[in-house]
């Protein structure tokens, strides 16, 4: 089973995000690691575009990008969508 597959199969299911968040409009890390969120779906990373903005993030070059994935999160009660690599999610309850 892909990352992707995998996502799609835990949608409303709680993960813990193992890294900090980086907010590019705040340009600094949140200084969170361990959150825990409420995912609402998964998208794949394509050519890495923000599904929210529709500009490119990074280039898909990189091996990081072949296990990696946007995901839509309940996040401090908003609706975000947030870039991530297999090794940042945490699997937790699934509802």
């Amino acid at each position: 089973m892909t990352f992707l597959e995998r996502l799609e199969r835990h949608k409303g299911g709680l993960i813990r995000l193992k890294t900090q968040l980086y907010w590019y409009d705040r340009e600094r890390f949140d200084r969170s690691p361990g959150r825990v969120c409420l995912l609402l779906g998964a998208r794949r990373h394509d050519s890495w575009e923000d599904p929210a903005h529709g500009l490119p993030d990074a280039s898909g070059e990189h091996p990081f990008y072949l296990t990696a994935a946007y995901i839509l999160l309940l996040i401090d009660g908003r609706v975000k969508w947030v870039g991530v690599a297999e090794g940042d999610v945490e699997w937790l309850a699934n509802f």
